[in-house]
């Protein structure tokens, strides 16, 4: 050890007192720092000269220096030089005491997913190849989410955590909190609005983040000037990033999709990836819902022109008891809704699909053949690689994630998936409040449900007078003043 240390001061000493770049390696030959200095001589005895101060003050360059085995220099013909070929190397090596200087997770990023019909403007900090702009990198976190808080009361643009409601029309209501009150413009918008509002925001951060490069650029100019050429070079990397970043907006061209032309498009691409005769103007999805075998539910959303029609939804409680067989529940409903647009004499949809793979499509089609009618083209979407399943004998077919048949699919899945989970919570809910009555003593199930139907829910049977509850058969006057004291008794 001692051997080894006595070879570095050898070679720090033979150090050359101008300005490059130097490499610290350790035992194994890896390089774990690489800086730079306008006098490597200088720079790199200031690591080795082993006062408990610096110790104190340094703990972690200190322990790196306990590794190095080993010192490379490259020596350049100045300063912006070693400033250039220090990035390139950290680049190159990546050294594990670098990070400090390399690692941009410090760094924010607002992100905005014009793909959508409803942007938001997000904070993130890696940037992908999804289809969103981005904008930054920013330093300070806390000023830009600062920035964004004050761009959505200037401009009235959704945030991340915004929960906007499509209303009728292409209406929307952006906000449902007090936030609704507090920001420029309506809460209530049309499409053509909100985009309108998301255009002047993209162009305010492009604004600002053209400034954000200058005061960049100008305070590398300071650290290099001050020596400081670890700082100078992160604020160079940052910068470039910067730039490029501002080249792509101005190369971008914006353009925003009304609302029935991505709906237009997914219904186009939809009729074209499963070859269906006619374009899916009339798409009906169906979805399962229990908690393990119990509140067996189904549910049925139906979109038109490619939006929810929301006053043809229906919802089913699963009449065979057919616990946790989704196969035997998805053949009961499926049979239910075509049975009766059969007799009605009523056309079927375009396309129906199931929520489910193989299993699932397989007891649509059978309850489709128990009823001797025309089926309707069918698939399912399976949740787990969002594969499209085929009713005939066509393979499973996987579409791009960003496809926009494939968005179609999943927003009616969603949406059937929300409407079957809203339903049996709804039942158990109700439930839970019913089940008040068993702690009562003295009521059996028959009159217990003779009170329920008489009075419809247990809220109206709260409020109803001893008199009412006389009006039940088999409810006499004892009985009822006794009721009526327990449903109106205090908690404990």
């Amino acid at each position: 050890m001692q051997n080894e240390r006595n070879e570095l001061s050898k070679i720090v000493r033979s150090l050359p007192q101008s300005s490059g770049v130097y490499l610290m390696k350790d035992r194994l030959g890896q390089v774990i720092y690489v800086g730079k200095a306008k006098n490597l001589k200088r720079r790199v005895s200031s690591y080795f000269q082993g006062s408990r101060r610096f110790i104190r003050a340094q703990p972690k360059i200190a322990a790196m220096v306990e590794m190095v085995r080993e010192i490379s220099v490259h020596q350049t013909r100045n300063e912006t030089e070693a400033l250039l070929l220090e990035g390139k190397l950290i680049k190159q090596y990546k050294p594990r005491y670098n990070t400090d200087f390399t690692d941009d997770k410090q760094f924010l990023l607002v992100q905005v997913d014009l793909h959508n019909k409803l942007p938001r403007f997000r904070l993130c900090r890696n940037r992908k190849e999804d289809g969103s702009h981005y904008y930054g990198p920013f330093a300070q976190a806390g000023m830009l989410r600062s920035t964004l808080a004050e761009m959505r009361k200037r401009f009235g643009i959704l945030l991340a955590d915004a929960k906007p409601e499509v209303l009728s029309g292409d209406r929307v209501r952006l906000y449902h909190d007090a936030r609704a009150e507090i920001f420029a413009g309506h809460n209530e918008t049309t499409l053509d609005e909100y985009r309108e509002r998301v255009d002047r925001a993209c162009s305010f951060l492009e604004g600002r983040t053209k400034e954000l490069l200058k005061e960049l650029r100008e305070e590398m100019t300071k650290c290099a000037e001050a020596m400081d050429f670890e700082r100078a070079a992160h604020l160079r990397d940052l910068s470039e990033a910067l730039a490029k970043t501002i080249r792509k907006t101005r190369r971008f061209v914006r353009h925003w999709p009304r609302g029935d032309e991505l709906e237009q498009e997914g219904i186009k691409s939809l009729g074209d990836v499963l070859a269906l005769p006619n374009l899916p103007a009339v798409i009906e999805c169906f979805d399962v819902s229990h908690v393990s075998g119990t509140f067996v539910v189904a549910s049925m959303v139906r979109f038109i022109n490619g939006k929810p029609d929301r006053r043809s939804y229906r919802r089913f409680k699963v009449r065979g008891g057919m616990g946790n067989d989704d196969f035997a529940s998805m053949e009961e409903v499926v049979g239910r809704r075509y049975g009766r647009l059969r007799d009605e004499g009523k056309p079927m949809p375009d396309l129906v699909v199931i929520d489910g793979g193989a299993g699932q499509v397989g007891a649509a089609l059978y309850a489709f053949d128990q009823l001797s009618v025309v089926i309707p083209p069918l698939i399912g979407l399976a949740k787990k690689e969002e594969t499209i399943v085929f009713a005939d004998d066509r393979g499973e077919l996987k579409l791009p994630h960003r496809d926009p048949a494939l968005r179609l699919l999943q927003r009616l899945r969603d949406e059937a998936h929300r409407f079957a989970n809203q339903f049996n919570a709804d039942l158990r809910s109700k439930k839970i409040r019913e089940s008040i009555l068993d702690d009562f003593s003295g009521l059996g199930k028959i009159k217990r449900a003779a009170l329920l139907q008489h009075f419809g829910s247990l809220d109206a049977l709260k409020r109803a007078k001893i008199e009412e509850l006389r009006a039940v058969e088999g409810i006499g006057p004892k009985l009822a003043e006794r009721l009526h004291r327990f449903l109106h008794r205090k908690p404990n």
